[in-house]
């Protein structure tokens, strides 16, 4: 999965505890990407003094910042956010536009509802600072998470963690 030189915005979203940070991790390395966590400068921002409530558009609007600048030196940029509601994933698509760049757009889903709660109450934080969301917070973000329809590869998690990767890097050489 090599891209270097190549303007590229790979955006994984989908529910938390899916696996879309695993994967996008394990695909920002192999494409040697910056790899932009959402919770990641949420945690940050919390660190510092800001409000739960304050920083869900603050980590957004950080992240296209940073993107931008990234893909302005065609480094390739894999995007980790949850991206429920269709503002929020316009968003990316602008910005891959304004920057000239490809958008791959990965979906990832853990359609089996005892998994998904399994993995969510075993979660560890990897992030000082980082409260990780409950089952019922999950449900809640499920509940008002807009359906996409947008061009994109939805990725089944309760596979492999190889064979997701092996269906993201085949429909990315494909774009």
């Amino acid at each position: 999965m090599t891209v270097s030189g190549t303007r590229i915005l790979v955006e994984f979203c989908g529910l938390p505890g899916t696996g879309k940070s695993t994967l996008a991790r394990h695909v920002a390395h192999r494409m040697r990407a910056v790899w932009l966590r959402i919770d990641g400068l949420e945690a940050a921002m919390w660190r510092n003094g800001l409000r739960l409530e304050q920083t869900g558009i603050a980590a957004y609007s950080v992240a296209h910042d940073v993107a931008a600048v990234q893909l302005r030196h065609c480094l390739p940029v894999v995007v980790d956010a949850v991206s429920p509601v269709e503002v929020a994933r316009a968003g990316w698509r602008e910005l891959a536009r304004s920057q000239g760049a490809r958008h791959v757009v990965i979906e990832t889903v853990c359609s089996t509802t005892e998994e998904h709660r399994r993995r969510v109450q075993e979660r560890t934080v990897d992030l000082p600072g980082f409260p990780l969301p409950t089952w019922d917070q999950v449900s809640r973000t499920a509940r008002e998470y807009e359906v996409r329809t947008d061009d994109r590869l939805v990725v089944e998690t309760t596979q492999s963690i190889e064979t997701c990767l092996k269906l993201i890097s085949t429909h990315c050489e494909s774009i």
